[in-house]
């Protein structure tokens, strides 16, 4: 009976150095998972603070660029304002200038009448007969 009570001895001794060794195992494999999570939590906040600092840049510009738009706007209204005060004064001194000069002959200045060639219609019709003949010259037929 002795080797059955060694038997049992080594069962017991072996399950013991089975718990230590796997005991080791889980806490390096607790440590490992540890520092893999927090490995992933530090890069996810470099990648969030990168993130923010590169839309704070970004909003910086795009609140800049509206506020040279808005300067433009305002230049905009601004001459738009001018223009309008300006036509409206030209408006005001061309309605202010009701005086019209009367003219005298002096002012006038006369033309001679050309006289005009009286052709009877006759010698139209035939001028226009005879340039036709002579164009027919240029032009052949088939």
């Amino acid at each position: 009976m002795k080797p059955y009570g060694n038997q049992l001895n080594f069962k017991k001794k072996v399950s013991y150095e089975s718990n230590k060794n796997s005991e080791k195992i889980s806490i390096i494999d607790f440590k490992l998972v540890h520092q893999i999570f927090d490995t992933i939590n530090i890069s996810l906040l470099v990648l969030i603070f990168t993130l923010f600092f590169l839309s704070f840049n970004s909003q910086r510009k795009w609140s800049n660029t509206y506020k040279n738009l808005s300067k433009t706007r305002a230049i905009n209204n601004n001459l738009i304002d001018y223009i309008s005060k300006i036509e409206e004064f030209y408006i005001s001194e061309l309605e202010s200038l009701k005086i019209y000069r009367k003219t005298k002959p002096e002012d006038l200045i006369y033309l001679d009448k050309l006289t005009e060639k009286k052709e009877s219609k006759f010698k139209k019709n035939l001028s226009t007969i005879m340039e036709g003949f002579n164009h027919s010259k240029y032009q052949r037929g088939y």
